[in-house]
């Protein structure tokens, strides 16, 4: 047998972009229904349904409903804040980079699926510990640590002048949420439409660089 009938005969093997879409159908499921079932009400079945494929084929892609739970966290957050918004441009100006994260920010925890999530988290009666951790790792941990490393490169760079990285960190996050994702937590479905987010965006960014920029009375240590 020559080599282009031996080429012709041989398996293609499984269909690896057929693979992915499933493995995305998945995770789109897992995003839409968490939020709104819970952890516990939501099942391996109803994921499968929801995605259009067998519960085996989700098995096969996570191992079980921990992990997809992770994943469908982690991949919402990535979707939203990719690790590349966090990349520092030494030569532009940090306020619009810190502009562009305030933003993407916001976007994501006031989301209805984040604000539907978080008050299932922390009911107290639906989540286990063991849940609630996976839920800081996968999502604000995540996002805390990629804020650190962008503020430790804004202090390399010669623009931010910062003693306590994480603590800034989390200041310049708990800014944006202000008291609209309180409210949102709290029902108050109308306090995101009422907010004017752009000025909201810029007026943390500028407090935070009152505190944090480099000026003339506060230089970089040398």
């Amino acid at each position: 047998m020559n080599a282009a009938i031996r080429s012709k005969s041989k398996p293609t093997g499984p269909g690896r972009p057929k693979d992915l879409e499933k493995r995305a159908a998945i995770l789109d499921a897992a995003k839409r229904l968490f939020p709104i079932t819970g952890f516990e009400g939501t099942s391996m079945d109803a994921i499968a349904a929801e995605a259009g494929v067998s519960k085996l084929t989700v098995y096969s892609h996570f191992r079980d409903k921990e992990t997809l739970f992770v994943s469908a966290i982690g991949v919402r957050c990535e979707e939203q804040m990719p690790a590349t918004l966090f990349d520092i441009d030494k030569g532009a100006p940090i306020r619009r980079q810190l502009e562009a994260i305030g933003r993407a920010f916001f976007e994501l925890v006031t989301a209805p699926e984040a604000i539907a999530l978080n008050r299932l988290l922390t009911s107290g009666s639906c989540a286990s510990e063991k849940l609630v951790q996976l839920f800081w790792e996968a999502g604000p941990h995540r996002t805390q640590c990629a804020m650190q490393q962008f503020l430790r490169h804004g202090i390399e760079a010669g623009q931010l002048v910062i003693e306590d990285v994480p603590r800034a960190a989390s200041q310049f996050f708990a800014l944006l949420k202000g008291d609209c994702h309180a409210k949102l937590m709290c029902g108050r479905c109308e306090a995101a439409l009422e907010l004017d987010v752009e000025a909201h965006v810029r007026a943390t960014v500028e407090m935070f660089l009152r505190a944090y920029a480099v000026t003339a009375d506060r230089k970089v240590p040398l």
